[in-house]
């Protein structure tokens, strides 16, 4: 293990800003429904978000492009869909002409009103894109997943012959040009770059010696949040809960869930110890965010469980990333703590971030009719321990 996670991939300090923003442009741009450009390795691609498609879109992809677009999904949706089994990330759908707008509707999002026949997955002509190849393909997903988008890109391979300079290129048709392996060191440097731009003394009830620091990135992105109680030893392990946020189990006290009791719940046993600290987390949804983790509330009530919901709209069961915490328990002076989890996984992922945790505090609450299926399915398939 390293002994600097942050520092995996090197990168100038100077061109951070660059990295980042062009990254946060490229998000904006998707989630309005626009084309982006992503290079590297010597090629490059034009993407649009598979759930922005419209016939009138993939037509002039192919024409700006001068190539037949195609759809890349991630291997856990190809799987879903019975097309492909592979270790990789991956994999490449072609169907030619036949690939329409409301096609890759179907092969992206599990909620889609229409089924996929037999006689039109056997046309498609599907590409394996192995996990070691860091291609322009598995950037768009990756960007998908940023942009907190269904994980799935239309793309094309840029073959106009103008395009010999891409840049001008891109300029010209009023493109944002991003190379993959911004997109890939992402995580990784809006971590490397977060810093505190605010605190304040907010009084809890029974801890009225409570500290929120906000953490911002240096691309203004999400703010995570520090809820420091008390005043804790610095050369002790500090009495730790990573908590990522939930608006509909932690403010509106939904049932589907136990975020909320959780929360509560951290609050109080810190209170009771004297002092520790709670990380509230931006990465909803088990980092999927709120409007596919909705998605995955619509799949659970159709019969798939909480991890193969994620699954069937091509998600990871769980997609949060532990360096923003680690970065924040840095800046706060901790490098030791007493984890209160039930996730055996994300002691070791705190570990892996170079936080040593001394010990696993368990952290479990009472199930109701709502969630005790949701319960049960972290036990027997996340390694859960309650």
């Amino acid at each position: 293990m390293s002994e600097n996670p942050f520092e995996l991939i090197s990168m100038p300090a100077s061109r951070e800003p660059v990295s980042l923003l062009a990254v946060d442009r490229a998000v904006s741009e998707l989630r309005r429904g626009r084309f982006v450009v992503i290079g590297g390795g010597g090629g490059a691609i034009l993407v649009q978000a598979a759930e922005a498609i419209t016939p009138e879109a993939l037509r002039e992809l192919g024409v700006v492009s001068h190539q037949q677009p195609v759809l890349v999904v991630t291997a856990r949706r190809a799987a879903v869909l019975g097309l492909a089994e592979t270790v990789g990330k991956v994999v490449t759908l072609a169907a030619g002409d036949r690939l329409s707008a409301d096609l890759i509707q179907n092969l992206a999002d599990p909620l889609a009103e229409n089924s996929l026949p037999e006689e039109v997955k056997k046309a498609l002509v599907v590409t394996v894109k192995e996990t070691p190849t860091y291609d322009c393909e598995s950037a768009a997903v990756a960007l998908m997943k940023l942009a907190r988008l269904l994980p799935s890109a239309v793309t094309a391979e840029i073959a106009d012959p103008t395009a010999d300079d891409l840049a001008a290129w891109t300029a010209r048709h009023d493109f944002l040009l991003v190379d993959a392996g911004d997109i890939f060191q992402y995580d990784g440097t809006q971590a490397r770059t977060l810093r505190a731009v605010s605190s304040a003394r907010v009084p809890l009830p029974g801890a009225q010696e409570t500290r929120i620091i906000a953490f911002r990135p240096l691309d203004g992105g999400l703010e995570h949040l520090a809820i420091v109680i008390g005043e804790p030893d610095k050369d002790a392990p500090v009495l730790t809960r990573l908590h990522s946020e939930c608006f509909t189990g932690d403010l509106l006290g939904s049932l589907r869930c136990d975020c909320g009791d959780q929360l509560q719940g951290a609050v109080k046993e810190i209170t009771a110890a004297g002092t520790g600290v709670l990380l509230y987390l931006a990465q909803e949804g088990r980092g999927i965010g709120l409007v596919n983790k909705l998605r995955a509330y619509e799949l659970q009530d159709r019969g798939f469980d909480t991890m193969d919901a994620n699954e069937q709209l091509g998600f990871d069961a769980d997609e949060r990333v532990y360096l923003p915490a680690a970065r924040i328990l840095h800046l706060l002076g901790f490098d030791r703590v007493r984890l209160m989890t039930n996730n055996p996984g994300k002691v070791s992922a705190l570990a892996n971030c170079g936080i040593v945790v001394e010990e696993r505090v368990p952290h479990a609450f009472p199930s109701n009719k709502h969630n005790e299926t949701y319960l049960r399915t972290k036990a027997a398939r996340g390694g859960h321990v309650f």
